[in-house]
């Protein structure tokens, strides 16, 4: 008897690139999606049109040099969908018969996960087991929203108890890469571990590992290095003690640099946020202060990025206003223009209320110096409050 021919898979589930269904559908920044495999062999080969930058293959829209591939979960999920209700017997193609499997409910992930994240040695190893067996299953736990927490904390917390400062050198070293993706790794490793680790590991971190991530944000080797070292210093400065050795390691400088360059929104929305958390501690504050533009470059921030810009920017200057406050301090901010930017600011309906709220306690708390300037405009003069 003639074998019948195998099922048809919709066109939208084949990868454009391989032709082949999508194991791990990704989005390029030009709403196109790809098997992550595909696109990814894809940017890395060489091409003779490297040099005038990539093209997106379907569209032929010009790409970053590190594009970023976002998961689509929503197709993935209409894929493994179509999967499961193709007829049992029915006679498909070799790689969607390796996708075709028993898919796990989200209840039996979920209760995986949760023994996951208490280190049980049982449920990490029917993990193991699950998603080696068939795509399908690995997909279930990858769709889970906790599976990376789960299994990364377990992870990070092992990895920080058993090599310690070791461990510090080691990411020190790799942040000091030629290459750009080895840092960025680095630097996202190092925020896990420490939302992850105990505070004793991070207390711990020496000179040498803060001034390789403030070196990679202020280098600026690729916009995801960037974001991966700002994120990796917000994720350290809570800790009192080592924020103030990441101040030491040059970092609000190298912020302020940063800030200059008129980055991206988000990475200028990141930086602020580091910025805000710097200057919550004496040492952050002097020297912002002390950094020709530093004032200037905060204040130019105010309604020019997004609302989450602006209001880490009006944080960052009430911090000064209320305990760096010098006569020096408080002209400068005139004349650099600040203190216009919070007069517009407290009545502008572009921010929110704390952040109006914010820029009208800093006006008020210099009114005396600040009213009687003549670096104040007369239109801006008309704003400030009462």
């Amino acid at each position: 008897m003639a074998k019948s021919a195998p099922a048809e898979v919709p066109s939208h589930f084949l990868c454009p690139i391989s032709l082949h269904l999508m194991r791990d559908p990704v989005t390029l920044p030009t709403g196109i999606s790809y098997d992550r495999a595909a696109i990814s062999r894809w940017l890395a080969a060489p091409s003779p049109a490297a040099a005038a930058g990539r093209a997106c293959p379907v569209t032929r829209l010009p790409l970053d040099p590190e594009p970023q591939l976002t998961p689509n979960h929503t197709l993935r999920r209409l894929i493994h969908s179509w999967l499961t209700s193709l007829a049992p017997g029915t006679h498909v193609d070799d790689d969607v018969a390796v996708m075709r499997a028993p898919v796990l409910s989200r209840d039996e992930v979920a209760a995986l996960l949760s023994d996951a994240a208490a280190a049980q040695v049982s449920a990490l190893k029917k993990l193991r087991e699950l998603v080696s067996e068939s795509e399908n299953a690995r997909a279930a736990v990858e769709s889970h929203d906790g599976v990376f927490d789960a299994l990364s904390r377990v992870d990070l917390v092992r990895l920080a108890a058993t090599h310690g400062s070791n461990l510090a050198a080691a990411l020190a070293a790799v942040l000091r890469s030629p290459n750009p993706n080895p840092r960025a790794w680095a630097a996202l490793l190092v925020r896990s571990l420490s939302e992850a680790a105990w505070p004793a590991w991070v207390i711990g971190l020496g000179p040498d590992l803060l001034a390789e991530l403030v070196r990679v944000a202020r280098d600026r080797v690729s916009p995801r290095a960037t974001k991966a070292a700002l994120h990796a210093l917000a994720a350290l400065c809570p800790h009192g003690r080592t924020r103030v050795r990441i101040v030491a390691a040059g970092a609000v400088h190298a912020l302020v640099d940063l800030l200059l360059d008129n980055p991206d929104r988000r990475v200028c929305e990141l930086a602020l946020a580091v910025l805000d958390r710097l200057c919550t501690c004496a040492e952050g504050r002097a020297e912002l202060v002390a950094h020709a533009a530093g004032l200037a470059v905060v204040g130019k921030k105010v309604l020019r990025v997004s609302e989450a810009a602006t209001e880490r920017a009006v944080r960052v200057l009430r911090s000064v206003a209320r305990h760096a406050a010098t006569p020096g301090v408080l002209q400068e901010m005139t004349q650099a223009g600040v203190v216009a930017k919070l007069c517009v600011a407290a009545r502008s309906e572009q921010c929110g209320v704390r952040t109006r709220e914010r820029a009208h306690e800093v006006l008020k708390l210099h009114s005396r110096v600040w009213r009687s300037s003549p670096c104040l405009p007369p239109k801006y003069l008309a704003l400030y409050p009462l």
